[in-house]
């Protein structure tokens, strides 16, 4: 394609270009810059193109992407990093003070259903749980594979179902 023919293209598409570039950016200065990045582009590149593809699609894609590349450098840029000590709770009036009471009391009420478990799935559960990958647990306990992997997939639908149990809201009645 001659320097010629591929103005002329361009110059045929050039209306729809623009109109995509104020889709874009919403600005008709940041559209005009866009679209004229996107010409400078086009034309530099022009021994890129492959004739018999699409012009219009290879136009759109390139002012996508300058878009694209736009937009991240000024997120980039207005990204500011603050170093300075975060002092929100100096002066918050709050004298609140941290309370694991909840935690710990749940923590224990669900070691105490793990623990209600039966052996045959409690200790490849705990196993897992303690980092064991499944083949290490198959091996300590001289299982097939598959069967490590039933036992923990049972002792998870055992513990959720012992939880939802232990958890659920009590229903109320509408007397």
């Amino acid at each position: 394609m001659s320097n010629l023919e591929f103005q002329q293209q361009f110059e045929s598409i050039s209306t729809l270009l623009y109109s995509f570039a104020y889709n874009l950016t919403k600005n008709a200065e940041d559209a005009k810059d866009l679209f004229q990045e996107t010409a400078y582009r086009s034309m530099t590149n022009q021994d890129k193109f492959n004739p018999g593809t699409n012009f219009k699609a290879w136009h759109f894609t390139i002012m996508k992407n300058i878009f694209i590349n736009n937009y991240r450098k000024k997120a980039k840029a207005n990204t500011i990093m603050d170093s300075t000590e975060n002092l929100y709770y100096l002066n918050s009036g709050t004298g609140g003070i941290a309370n694991e009471g909840d935690s710990n009391i749940m923590m224990k009420e669900l070691n105490s259903m793990v623990e209600k478990l039966d052996d045959s799935i409690k200790v490849p559960f705990l196993m897992h749980y303690q980092g064991y990958k499944y083949q290490e647990i198959a091996e300590y306990l001289d299982l097939p594979l598959g069967t490590v992997k039933s036992r923990i997939f049972f002792a998870r639908k055992e513990l959720k179902d012992a939880i939802m149990a232990h958890y659920k809201a009590p229903v109320r009645s509408s007397n």
